[in-house]
């Protein structure tokens, strides 16, 4: 088999939906479900202030429902909303910015590409530069409810950040206008507030993350003092899980602007990267989830204890008149009954299980993005067919020539040794089990924390890829060895076929076979005996080519190859070849995409191209007469659809595949003809 592209993580749309502002009214969200999108658009332009806002905080709750968003967009929503984010109340600003923010957010890409089609970039960058000369100069607009000073331009600011870093994640239109207006700076400038805005100061960390990916045009538009105020962000000393959360952001994009560092000074940010990535993925997120629970749960009680005494006091107290119960024009009673009082709007305990799990997550993505090749890898096939042209050496056996199933990928020495020095092989490796069974019961029992079960899946699949990559990029030594492999494969082992409960099982799949892939990859390159069994290997495979995952059926291809090429060089073996070939040729026959069918001729091309079991079996399963079959409707559907639905990178890749076929046809009727003679 040839060298495999590592898996490459970009940022994603990874912004919750706004929580808006709490009205008074009670049954305000069950009415605005059934408000149609026209009338809801209509109060926008109403004269009153109050009326624009309830508009905007009803589309806000709305649109968080998908199946009414199409609805929103005929109707012209954006550039509705668009023009209020210039409103001159500061309050309608802060709402029409939730919306649009819960609209790019849930609705994904398409709906992010038309909002900057119907030009929301001109009144964003707008707001955002007029919040940022507010921020220098301390203009703060506060109203007071409930006691709590509300910093409106420090909110805005935070929910336009919102928008801006979900539109320049999916068009590269809205990325031009944030290079050429140097958005970078207002986004630099929010950042820099961490020390009194956590929350948007996490929102422009997460912006300027997106945007860092992947933008030469912007590096110039990042001086010295800008990377300067980034390390102080990653230097705070992190006292909650959102400064931790913030720091695993700002070193991202130190990472993605690591060419502006001064190259004398680039071991040492790189170590800086790698403790704060070691630091967060050394904390256990599920007993931490089960610690904040605990947490939440007896400051209920003791909230709850607190208020029942002082509705004891009132009762008992006959003194007081109907006036003093009075407090803002509510009485006592009702204020001390009302479940806000008891249950915060924020959760602290939940936003830092949420920061927790997002900050590993977003730390695994990073890593596997060091651990990669410098060429993006978004194509569906990640693997390169197994020779070229010149010299198929079908008579040969893979390890004639240097026994390299797998080329490692280039990883520069000082990432290569802040990784080991940090132990970031370890620490991935044991964020690759299960979730914690309490953590998942304590979520599973109590709503408002149902949302961590998936992340705490994402922990998990997002390990595995990375170990995918890590075992792609270090040798055998650095691993622990030929045994540290070998109890690796037990692990993945147990992780595969002891647990079925699985969040998602087409990312599981494809994140634990690409874990599988590799190990196997190394393992056979050096000679290291197998742990798997030929049976568990087919076992996993056969669930993977039923999966609706492209790369995970790529994965099971690519494994089916590299079992059966060591299996080839063994004795009595032709059993299990057969199984493989027939598995492998059912693929390639029938098999939806191309780049899989593609995969399944290059694995059996590298299983039975020398070897007398190999030979054997090929005989007893017909693998010459198959491949006759197969060859024209794989040529056709190249010819058919190539162009159409792949790029020219696959389709080099396939066409060689199609000339290593017409060889290995003609190799296999040359040991036809030595049997029968």
């Amino acid at each position: 088999m040839g060298k495999s592209r590592a898996r490459r993580f970009k940022p994603g749309l990874f912004a919750p939906t706004l929580p808006v502002r709490q009205s008074n009214g009670h049954g305000e969200q069950e009415n605005c479900e059934t408000l149609q999108a026209e009338e809801l658009l209509q109060k926008l332009q109403s004269p009153s202030p109050e009326v624009r806002e309830f508009a905007c905080a009803s589309i806000s709750r709305l649109v968080q429902l998908k199946k009414v968003i199409p609805s929103f967009l005929q109707k012209d929503a954006v550039r509705c909303l668009g023009p209020l984010l210039l409103d001159t109340c500061l309050s309608v600003r802060e709402t029409a910015a939730g919306a649009l923010r819960n609209l790019s957010t849930c609705g994904g890409f398409d709906v992010c590409d038309d909002m900057v089609t119907r030009d929301i970039m001109t009144p964003l960058v707008v707001l955002l530069r007029e919040c940022a000369t507010s921020l220098d100069v301390n203009i703060e607009s506060t109203i007071k409810s409930n006691d709590i000073t509300k910093n409106y331009v420090q909110d805005i600011a935070n929910q336009a950040l919102n928008v801006l870093w979900n539109v320049c994640e999916s068009s590269s239109k809205a990325l031009c206008i944030f290079n050429k207006e140097r958005c970078v700076d207002i986004v630099l400038q929010c950042l820099s507030k961490f020390q009194t805005n956590t929350e948007m100061a996490i929102s422009a960390a997460y912006c300027l993350q997106t945007v860092t990916e992947d933008n030469q045009d912007l590096l110039n538009s990042v001086d010295t003092s800008s990377l300067q105020m980034l390390e102080s962000v990653m230097l705070a000393s992190a006292n909650n899980m959102d400064i931790r959360l913030l720091q695993t952001l700002a070193a991202g994009s130190i990472w993605n602007l690591r060419e502006r560092i001064p190259s004398s000074m680039q071991a040492d940010s790189i170590t800086a990267i790698l403790r704060i990535f070691a630091e967060v993925l050394t904390v256990d997120a599920g007993q931490y989830i089960v610690q904040m629970k605990e947490a939440e749960s007896k400051r209920l009680s003791a909230a709850t204890v607190e208020h029942e005494t002082e509705e004891t006091t009132a009762i008992l107290d006959t003194s007081l008149n109907e006036e003093d119960e009075k407090i803002d024009g509510f009485s006592n009673q009702k204020r001390l009954t009302d479940i806000s009082d008891l249950i915060p709007a924020a959760n602290d305990e939940i936003r830092q299980a949420t920061a927790l799990l997002v900050a590993q997550k977003t730390a695994l993505e990073i890593i596997v993005n060091m651990c990669c090749s410098d060429d993006p890898s978004d194509d569906e096939w990640e693997m390169l067919s197994s020779s070229d042209e010149s010299d198929l050496g079908l008579e040969k056996s893979l390890n004639d020539s240097g026994g390299q199933l797998l080329s490692p990928l280039c990883l520069s020495d000082e990432v290569h040794s802040a990784l080991l020095n940090h132990l970031i092989p370890k620490k991935v490796f044991e964020k690759t089990r299960f979730p914690n069974s309490s953590a998942l019961n304590i979520c599973q029992e109590a709503s408002p924390w149902k949302p961590m079960i998936p992340r705490l899946y994402t922990i998990q699949y997002r390990a595995l890829t990375c170990l995918n990559n890590i075992l792609s990029v270090f040798d055998v030594e650095n691993l622990g060895g030929a045994s540290a492999l070998q109890e690796l494969a037990q692990h993945l082992l147990e992780i595969v076929f002891t647990q079925s409960d699985v969040q998602n099982q087409d990312e599981f799949l494809e994140a634990a076979s690409s874990a599988v892939r590799a190990l196997l990859q190394i393992m056979a390159s050096k000679g290291i005996p197998q742990c798997m069994m030929p049976e568990q290997i087919m076992s996993l495979c056969e669930v993977c080519v039923q999966s609706k995952n492209t790369s995970a059926r790529v994965n099971a291809v690519s494994i089916l190859g590299i079992t059966g090429s060591v299996l080839a060089k063994t004795e009595n073996t032709s059993d299990t070849l057969k199984a493989i070939g027939s598995l492998l040729l059912g693929i390639a026959a029938n098999d939806s995409s191309l780049v899989v069918s593609g995969g399944a001729l290059d694995a059996l091309i590298d299983v039975f191209a020398d070897g007398e079991e190999s030979e054997k079996a090929a005989l007893e399963i017909s693998l010459l007469q198959e491949l006759g079959k197969i060859q024209p409707v794989f040529k056709t559907k190249i010819r058919k659809d190539g162009r159409e639905k792949y790029n020219m990178d696959q389709l080099c890749v396939l066409d060689n595949v199609r000339t290593n076929l017409r060889r290995f046809i003609s190799y296999l009727e040359s040991v036809e003809k030595k049997h029968r003679s």
